[in-house]
């Protein structure tokens, strides 16, 4: 990197520090949350709301099922303390047995009463109830451009123009949201649909689920509504906003102008969503155990949100598979934004679709992978699992009629119509024993068209294909596979990221990881460790060290690749070829005598290239990044006012992934760093990344980085957003779901965790926030959010710009100069991050 100035007489020599101020912008949506709406019991929906504001709805989970009342006897004969009451739910699933309870419990006791339910034999957990609230702006991407200030997906349900993006959100409630997500063609005859119905396969005997905002019983579009049942709080089976309609029409509609791809399915309406579009945690369980008791085949979920440990919702979804139930659901709206996946999309046992338009081009509104649980001390699964056409897709209309639509809430309803047509062409005799969660995947999965220009965290396996897909279900016999089936150096761009970056000896493990799909059977064993099969001598080069669950469940498991190239590989240029296979049993199915296995095989092809030199190396920190869940993670620029919370996973291969396509452009090397700053050899590389880090180091992370700087010449650079108390002061909001005020654990970045970091090296950051326009060499770019330097060492070269002061602590918004030096040329989307960077030279 080029130096700006020389410095005069600063005691350490040979060290280069540069410090980056950064912004992100993601973000959540507020909204308010309303406890006496949670059921159709008139007693637990008409308390005042002075009432309201001293109790929390909780969600008790037991260890068995058993009627309602059972539980409610059980929890009044062990439960001393007072301050609590059942809530009693009146909707279909009354009649059958269940594995939860709501109660009411009074604030002012929640802790004596929680724990002591809590500490019960047969309770498994407690949990708050949470509310789930789509945010509705009309008819949404009609251009295909996603709207700046809001990140959350809305179907675009309505025909005409948009309504505002900016809708009022006050920062005194979250709003934990699952929305539901959705703009002109016949889309059955672009899978080729027809073929199948002039065989006679027509989804017949197929009963699909649409948890969604309901449906008309008497839609002339519609030849089998089987059931129509209301799990809100309103007294109407009907849908009044199109939603559900839509989805269904897509699904199963006979009108020649919209058709669906299965007419003769069996539809089975749940209405989960209110007409104000919300719904809570407590109406879905019930709907879930519904569809379970009554043994529904498919089930399609156009919603989604962001929060994977929402614990009783994602282990229903499980549930909900382990009862071979396929499980349909859209990934979200909200790309082209890498790491946006939606829950349950994002979860393995779960079909998640995305979205592309009539050109096979990956929708611009379409969330894009990886999966973000892993992180940040692991790697993302890939999501989605495939695409489908999802822009200006006709569909039904509330009464008669038909529309056009756009939006992942599209795409879902197309996969799930396609899998109702495929499950019909398994007789129904032996539909249970060949079709699952898994058998179906793999056959989405393997029989997709993989599109030219997308990665794989972009369009899974690829745009499905329903004939393809048929031919495989044709001769299917169970068994285990792993998607994707291959990692190919030379398929760029398919297989970026790892494409774009050759293994060499020495670097940090580049982790792969993949999805055991088992077919088989809903549980299943890895028989014995994962075996590496080199094509040639120069396989022998690579080292694999494996990580996979002990059991695989529901249907699904993982298998990570921690791959290393050995040190006698130092000076190797070339490719290396081989396959991974894995051994995976199930029990025996009913009649079968002895165990299922089936040996799944991944196919490798890898460049290897010598080691880079030190200067070019650069390690990027990913184990001091924190995200929301579980923490309150505050967002990154405070320009974005409807979103308050930072939920997306930083990561160089999700919202940084343009910055590291710079940084490979330019000739640099960039691995991962797991663990602390304790854990790694800085003689190996150039510089150490740190990047919109939120989390505190240890005093021997401190130490190190101290003597790595000053002894070994190792390049420092920091990313680092703002942080001003009053202004997290002013973040705080109250939470009605947890009924406890939420203060930011941090600011954009954590600036005191920094300071510490850098004190050694006489380099401090203040508290101003700053934001403004600047111009470098003609070239315009925005500085957003960032902070100040209070302190820097003598003979260090800072150059200034006039930027606006807009923390909270400044009485006005003055004018400043900030404490700069030079500033890169802005190469990065505007949706991902604009930086600010200080460079300085120690001698």
């Amino acid at each position: 990197m080029k130096v700006l100035g020389e410095a005069s007489s600063y005691p350490y020599r040979s060290c280069i520090i540069v410090v980056f101020l950064s912004v992100s912008l993601f973000w959540l949506r507020p909204s308010t949350y309303h406890p006496q709406q949670q059921n159709l019991n008139p007693e637990n929906v008409t308390r005042l709301e002075s009432e309201n504001e001293t109790k929390t709805n909780y969600i008790i989970r037991f260890k068995q099922y058993k009627p309602a009342k059972d539980h409610r006897i059980y929890l009044e004969s062990k439960v001393r303390s007072g301050g609590w009451g059942w809530i009693e739910r009146i909707n279909p699933a009354t009649k059958y047995p269940t594995d939860f309870g709501v109660l009411w419990i009074e604030e002012s006791g929640k802790e004596a009463v929680v724990g002591e339910i809590e500490r019960l034999e047969m309770v498994k957990d407690v949990n708050v109830e949470f509310k789930y609230q789509r945010v509705l702006l009309g008819g949404s991407f009609p251009d295909g451009k996603k709207r700046p200030g809001k990140i959350f997906t809305s179907m675009s349900f309505e025909e005409g123009t948009e309504s505002s993006p900016m809708a009022d959100t006050s920062n005194t409630t979250l709003n934990w949201s699952r929305h539901l997500l959705a703009q002109k063609t016949q889309v059955t005859s672009m899978f080729g649909a027809d073929h199948l119905w002039k065989k006679g396969y027509t989804g017949a005997k197929v009963k699909m689920a649409i948890f969604d905002t309901g449906i008309r019983a008497d839609h002339p579009h519609f030849r089998k509504i089987k059931e129509r049942t209301n799990w809100t709080n309103e007294d109407t089976l009907n849908d009044n906003l199109g939603h559900g309609t839509f989805v269904a029409g897509v699904i199963a509609g006979r009108n020649p102008e919209c058709l669906g791809f299965a007419s003769d399915t069996e539809i089975y309406a749940f209405r989960v969503f209110t007409d104000a579009q919300v719904s809570y945690t407590s109406w879905f369980l019930d709907a879930f155990n519904y569809a379970i008791a009554t043994d529904m085949d498919v089930l399609n979920l156009s919603i989604g949100g962001p929060d994977y440990l929402d614990l009783p919702f994602v282990e229903k979804v499980w549930e909900i598979t382990a009862s071979n139930i396929i499980m349909v659901s859209a990934i979200g709206n909200d790309g082209p934004l890498y790491g946006t996946l939606n829950n349950p999309a994002d979860q393995s046992d779960v079909i998640g679709v995305g979205g592309i338009d009539n050109d096979d081009h990956i929708a611009s509104f379409s969330s894009r992978g990886m999966s973000t649980w892993e992180l940040p001390h692991g790697y993302g699964r890939v999501k989605p699992d495939v695409v489908a056409y999802g822009r200006d897709i006709m569909g039904s209309k509330i009464s008669t009629g038909c529309k056009s639509l756009s939006g992942t809430s599209v795409a879902s309803p197309v996969v799930a119509g396609i899998v109702c047509l495929l499950v019909s062409v398994i007789p129904e005799a032996r539909r249970k024993d060949l079709l699952n969660p898994a058998s179906m995947k793999q056959a989405l999965v393997e029989g997709a068209a993989k599109l030219s220009g997308p990665n794989m965290y972009e369009q899974g396996a690829g745009r499905v294909d329903l004939l393809e897909s048929y031919e495989i279900l044709k001769s299917y016999h169970p068994r285990a596979s792993i998607f994707p089936s291959i990692l190919d150096y030379n398929d760029c761009p398919y297989s970026w990221p790892f494409c774009r970056q050759p293994l060499y000896a020495g670097a940090m493990p580049i982790i792969f990881n993949t999805t055991i799909l088992n077919g088989m059977g809903v549980i299943g064993y890895i028989e014995s460790p994962p075996t590496w099969h080199p094509a040639n001598e120069e396989g022998n080069l690579l080292s694999i060290h494996f990580k996979y669950p002990d059991v695989i469940w529901p249907w699904t498991g993982y298998l990570a690749l921690h791959m290393q190239i050995k040190e006698e590989g130092a000076q190797f240029t070339g490719e290396i070829e081989g396959n991974v296979t894995v051994k995976v049993y199930s029990p025996p199915a009913s009649g079968e005598s002895g165990p299922r296995r089936s040996t799944c095989s991944l196919q490798l092809k890898l460049k290897v290239i010598p080691t880079p030199p030190r200067a070019k190396r650069i390690l990027w920190d990913q184990f001091h990044s924190i995200k929301y869940p579980p923490g309150y993670i505050p967002r990154d620029s405070l320009d974005v006012r409807n979103d308050i919370l930072d939920w997306h996973g930083d990561h160089l291969h999700t919202n940084f992934h343009i910055m590291y396509n710079m940084l490979r452009d330019a000739g640099y090397y960039i691995e991962t760093l797991g663990s602390p700053l304790t854990c790694f050899d800085a003689q190996q590389y150039g510089t150490l990344l740190m990047v919109d880090l939120e989390d505190d180091y240890f005093p021997e992370e401190i130490e190190k980085l101290r003597d790595d700087v000053i002894n070994t010449g190792l390049g420092l650079v920091v990313f680092a957003e703002w942080y001003n108390v009053d202004t997290m002061v002013k973040m705080r909001f109250f939470d009605d779901n947890t009924r406890s005020w939420w203060t930011p654990v941090t600011g954009g970045a954590n600036i005191p965790a920094l300071n510490n970091l850098l004190a050694s090296f006489g380099i401090a950051f203040g508290d101003k926030i700053l934001n403004g326009d600047f111009s470098i060499d003609g070239e315009q770019s925005r500085y957003a959010s960032g902070t100040n330097i209070v302190r820097f060492p003598a003979g260090g070269f800072l150059h200034t710009f006039p930027l606006l002061d807009s923390s909270e602590s400044g009485a006005t918004q003055n004018l400043l100069l900030t404490e700069a030096s030079k500033v890169m040329r802005n190469q990065f989307s505007p949706l991902l991050t604009v930086p600010w960077i200080f460079l300085i030279k120690l001698q």
